[in-house]
């Protein structure tokens, strides 16, 4: 029998915060404490009354951060060397985990590097290309230098999309390895739809309502969304725009626009209602290296119009489950959202389409796939991500 590892796993975002990152690590942690695997994290204080806490197979330490401009209710966390130095000498792990690459996960790079311990980091974000959209552009390339840099100090780099994988791999990046996502079909699902819902919205059960799940700020491309909205009210006058998420963005966009339903955080089994009650998807995001909301939108059946890129690029085949255009051609995207609209029959075809598209996307595979990778982390030579070419790795 296969021995259980030690995983010492360090982020600046965990739940109950939400976003994508959050969502998939407390679901990576679950897993592996379920196949018996212990559990040491590391992250940021979340409020000042936060306790640590600690039990045979899963312990937390709370170390001290600070607010990320422009994400309330989020924080960076501080380096922490002499701490992780001094608890990974006490208690060393078989690897360690890094899934966020602020300053507090760059330090557990360098201490898991000077200590000899295999680590093995995670590309969630592209924080290179959020830069533009809050007045940094200046600073996109010193970023995007960082963040190269900083991953390949690791043995394996983890991302959740062979289009990322590849991505990544043509600037430079080594030891690249797919671990997907899952989706949660017995949460997201279209049983969730709610007739009471749809009243409390004013709907009736001929009316479309479109929906945007997601943080509302710039770097999501919500004017496409408008645009996008407002062609399909002059095929479906009566159709509601349903905005699903909180961001620095949602005050000037109810102010602008008080005809939209917004709806805030929601969270378990009212997100999927939302979700559900909904009749079709729009992800006009381009900073995306996956996109949760694209595979939770199609196992609650409804069609998806997005980018052809991040998971919609592997999720959506275009015409059967949803509607694809090229990455940027707001126009394409445009039309491929009014191709669903004005077919109402090709628009209920992809609806029964979509949950069957990602039925067999679920997490216990994707948590098996994580194992897999943390040992071929800890089993290869330290220097063998250099001499892998860009198509040398297998996707999940």
């Amino acid at each position: 029998m296969t021995a259980p590892l030690h995983v010492a796993i360090v982020t600046e975002t965990y739940p109950p915060e939400v976003n994508g990152v959050a969502m998939t690590l407390g679901r990576m942690v679950q897993g592996l404490l379920a196949r018996g695997h212990r559990v040491s994290l590391t992250r940021p204080r979340q409020h000042a009354h936060e306790a640590p806490d600690s039990s045979a197979r899963h312990s937390t330490t709370l170390v001290g951060g600070l607010p990320i401009p422009g994400y309330a209710g989020l924080r960076f966390g501080l380096p922490a060397p002499r701490l992780l130095r001094r608890q990974w000498r006490a208690d060393r792990p078989d690897v360690v985990q890094v899934v966020t690459e602020g300053p507090l996960g760059a330090s557990a790079v360098a201490v898991a590097r000077e200590l000899g311990i295999p680590v093995v980091s995670e590309f969630h974000t592209n924080f290179h290309a959020y830069s533009r959209h809050y007045g940094f552009a200046w600073l996109e390339g010193l970023v995007a230098g960082h963040l190269r840099r900083l991953h390949n100090r690791c043995r394996m780099t983890l991302v959740p999309s062979h289009q990322l994988g590849v991505d990544l791999l043509r600037r430079g990046y080594h030891g690249i390895r797919v671990v997907a996502r899952g989706v949660d079909t017995q949460l997201f699902n279209p049983a969730r739809r709610s007739a009471a819902l749809r009243a409390a919205w004013k709907v009736g059960n001929g009316d479309l309502v479109v929906a945007h799940v997601g943080r509302l700020a710039p770097e999501k491309n919500l004017p496409l969304l408008l645009t996008t909205f407002d062609a399909i009210r002059k095929y479906a006058p009566s159709a509601r725009l349903l905005l699903v998420g909180d961001g620095p963005s949602r005050k000037r966009l109810e102010q602008e626009h008080p005809e939209h339903l917004f709806a805030g955080m929601r969270h378990g089994e009212d997100l999927a209602a939302h979700y559900a009650s909904a009749d079709l998807f729009l992800f006009p995001s381009l900073t995306e290296t996956y996109g949760n909301v694209t595979l939770e939108a199609l196992a609650s059946g409804l069609p998806v119009v997005a980018y052809r890129m991040a998971a919609a690029a592997e999720l959506i085949r275009h015409g059967d489950n949803g509607m694809l255009a090229d990455p940027g051609a707001g126009d394409q995207f445009v039309r491929a959202a009014l191709d669903l609209v004005s077919r109402p029959h090709v628009r209920r075809r992809a609806a029964e389409a979509a949950p069957q598209s990602v039925a067999a996307l679920d997490w216990e595979r994707i948590h098996d796939r994580l194992v897999a990778a943390l040992r071929e982390a800890i089993a290869r030579p330290a220097m063998a991500a250099a001499n892998e070419s860009i198509y040398g790795f297998v996707p999940d």
